[in-house]
């Protein structure tokens, strides 16, 4: 395994972990009950999300095309 490997890896990892706290919030009494009266849930848990999601990618793609370089 290269460099590039492990840093793809690790990132996914991450990524994976902050997803895991983002479902852990999301189900969260507070967020449960700013979810029924907003629509929407807090924007701590979207950014888990949404940072979390991009982490997975990300590392994916360090994975796919850092073999190449």
């Amino acid at each position: 395994m290269n460099s590039k490997s492990i840093f793809g890896i690790t990132v996914i990892v991450v990524g994976l972990v902050l997803l895991g706290f983002a479902q852990h919030a999301s189900e969260a009494p507070a967020d449960q009950i700013s979810d029924m009266m907003t629509g929407r849930y807090s924007d701590t848990t979207v950014t888990y999300f949404v940072v979390g999601i991009a982490a997975v990618v990300f590392g994916i793609l360090s994975i796919v095309f850092g073999r190449r370089a």
